[in-house]
């Protein structure tokens, strides 16, 4: 059964609200992180994003290390859970609110297919203000049998997922995106790059569209399910899978979980 807490900070704490109107407000930032049994993956960086993305007047009105502080002692040492601080503006100022949510199924796989509609995102460097029309997106392309979009620049160069960071294998060379394509600091992403260099693995930016990964293998990243294969992309390339290569990868990335 699933599980939603939601809390809003008071001043010096945490209120449990048995509902939150939304309806006058606006998401400046937000994050969320996968905690399984007290443990988590680079929650460190996680809170750098987040706190990266807080506007500086939002820091006049509110201590948000005190909030962050909060929200980790809330969140339960057993179980599997996938919490979400965000940041709203409200009329005369700005509102945190901590989720405290049970983690959704994860999957090992994701079927791709690309999003051919406008660039949905307004702020596509922050997490937050872009979550609900992502959403929208991502849920458009179920209808083809997929289970993330993908999102293209103008020129029709692979960007990121709706909700993942996408990497690709070239033999032994571990890909991604230029980091000058707008698109949110992936945690994930970042952890398996930092990881691959350092156990002497080469890794390399290139701007590809989808027909130049044909051939390739293709992981879809984010917090919640770590790394995906994307075993298929609709209307798109033709995609491989070295044995047993995910399944050790999943296995380092389990062991660099620490305790909250």
């Amino acid at each position: 059964m699933s599980v939603e807490s939601i809390y809003r900070w008071r001043g010096s704490e945490l209120e449990a609200l048995e509902y939150c109107d939304m309806t006058e407000t606006r998401t400046i930032v937000a994050d969320s992180w996968l905690v399984s049994e007290g443990r988590a993956l680079g929650l460190d960086l996680h809170r750098s994003r987040f706190f990266d993305s807080i506007p500086a007047d939002a820091t006049q009105q509110h201590d948000i290390d005190a909030f962050w502080n909060a929200a980790i002692a809330t969140i339960p040492r057993e179980g599997d859970w996938f919490p979400r601080v965000e940041l709203h503006a409200r009329s005369g100022g700005y509102r945190l609110v901590f989720r405290l949510r049970s983690a959704p199924e994860r999957k090992r796989s994701a079927v791709l297919a690309t999003w051919t509609g406008t660039d949905p995102r307004t702020t596509p460097r922050v997490k937050g203000p872009d979550l609900e029309a992502l959403s929208r997106v991502r849920t458009s392309v179920q209808s083809f049998g997929a289970d993330e979009a993908v999102i293209l620049t103008p020129d029709g160069y692979v960007v990121e997922g709706a909700y993942s960071a996408l990497l690709w294998w070239r033999g032994d060379i571990l890909c991604g995106p230029p980091a000058e394509f707008d698109r949110v600091a992936s945690v994930t992403a970042r952890t398996v790059l930092t990881l691959a260099a350092a156990i002497g693995m080469d890794t390399h930016e290139e701007a590809v569209t989808p027909s130049e990964l044909d051939g390739t293998e293709l992981w879809a990243l984010s917090a919640l399910h770590g790394i995906r294969i994307a075993t298929s992309w609709v209307g798109g390339p033709e995609l491989a899978e070295l044995p047993g290569r995910l399944a050790s990868w999943r296995t380092r990335m389990v062991a660099l979980r620490s305790e909250l």
